[in-house]
């Protein structure tokens, strides 16, 4: 179940700033850094995937990504450095695990028992399958594209050779992982990283001053989050809801290429959103598809072309409800608008969004999930 203090958990990385010792040419938040993470673990997946490998498991890989979200956000006050220290001591790590665990049980219990239990196990499990060690991967390399940003900004500033010699050592840890070796030695893929990672300077909402502002990349995260939750709550099957998940994760991937558009726009002359659409499709043609494996495509069209309708096989089977993460989506500019208000932003723009979104949703009830009383909680 979404409660709000589940939601707004998740909201805190849009708040905690990355490399605030050093020069950032552009703000450099967390929820960005775990988004950018999870697109790229999805690269890394696909390969193990066309490779042959039969030990990949979407669930515990999206799983994993939210746990360590979580996570991280407990222990944001730890530098890097000072983190990976710790994990080197088993009791002192397990300890801080504890703690933060304990922290978080009560605002992660409205998901559930049973994700109560495999975040915990996650945490205390020593275990480095091949599922795990992707989403390392994906962490490393995002936070090397981090650095590769902070290292021209700072050619002679501190630390930077010992971030570097230290970027460069724990890449040698992933030599033997066949996706990590593809990727790094395919352009295509690389760009395809380095395109997603833009969003994370295109801002929602752009016209209007917000606090925190968001990302359209982070965006993606926290619809793919909400609409994880909202799956496992009603316990939608495994193939659903890992592409529920996805879906979310991308969704918004052709703003890179037209901007966000934002919806009153959209709606001021009949027939522009169409417009927009094709538009969106012969640029995800021209950019997005002929640096993406071949196999790869009529996936991905599915997350970004027909992102908010169902999925399905034949009329009784449904592989995505395309619905709930297009209410995942209306809630997460919601809270967006919400946030702001609540920080002192008062916008008559965001009020009206505001007004407009909880209209929306009042009785409804999508796969399941009781919306409106989502949205009760944030009426204030």
């Amino acid at each position: 179940m979404l409660s709000k203090e589940l939601i707004l958990k998740l909201y805190e990385a849009a708040s905690m700033r990355r490399w605030n010792d050093q020069i950032r040419p552009v703000e450099l938040t967390e929820l960005d850094k775990q988004a950018h993470k999870m697109i790229i673990a999805y690269v890394l997946a696909k390969i193990e995937e066309d490779k042959g490998n039969k030990d990949i498991d979407w669930l515990e890989i999206i799983e994993a990504g939210i746990f360590e979200y979580l996570q991280r956000t407990e222990l944001t006050d730890l530098k890097p450095p000072l983190f990976h220290r710790i994990k080197e001591n088993q009791q002192k790590y397990i300890r801080l695990n504890q703690w933060a665990y304990d922290r978080l049980k009560p605002v992660i219990s409205a998901a559930g028992k049973k994700f109560c239990l495999r975040f915990k196990n996650y945490l205390f499990t020593k275990e480095r399958n091949l599922n795990r060690r992707i989403i390392s991967a994906a962490h490393f390399y995002a936070t090397k594209w981090e650095f590769n940003i902070i290292k021209r900004a700072n050619p002679q500033g501190h630390l930077i050779n010992e971030i570097e010699k230290d970027i460069k050592e724990k890449q040698e840890k992933y030599h033997d992982l066949a996706s990590m070796q593809t990727l790094l030695q395919s352009q295509n893929l690389c760009d395809f990283i380095h395109i997603c990672g833009q969003l994370r300077f295109q801002i929602r909402w752009s016209h209007i001053h917000r606090v925190p502002k968001t990302s359209v990349l982070g965006h993606m995260l926290i619809v793919a989050m909400f609409s994880y939750l909202c799956s496992v709550d009603k316990c939608i099957e495994q193939k659903r809801l890992i592409n529920n998940y996805l879906t979310g994760l991308f969704h918004d991937l052709p703003e890179v290429l037209t901007r966000d558009v934002i919806n009153p726009v959209k709606r001021s002359v009949e027939g522009i959103g169409d417009i927009i659409k094709d538009y969106e499709k012969d640029q995800m043609q021209r950019r997005i598809y002929k640096i993406l494996p071949s196999n790869w495509h009529q996936q991905m069209k599915r997350y970004t072309e027909e992102e908010f309708s169902d999925l399905r096989i034949d009329k009784e089977t449904i592989v995505r409800d395309g619905e709930l993460v297009k209410a995942c989506d209306r809630l997460a500019a919601f809270i967006e608008v919400y946030l702001s208000l609540q920080n002192g932003v008062s916008n008559r723009d965001l009020e009206k969004a505001k007004e407009d979104i909880f209209t929306q949703y009042q009785g409804k009830m999508i796969s399941g999930i009781n919306f409106e009383n989502i949205y009760k909680d944030f009426k204030d």
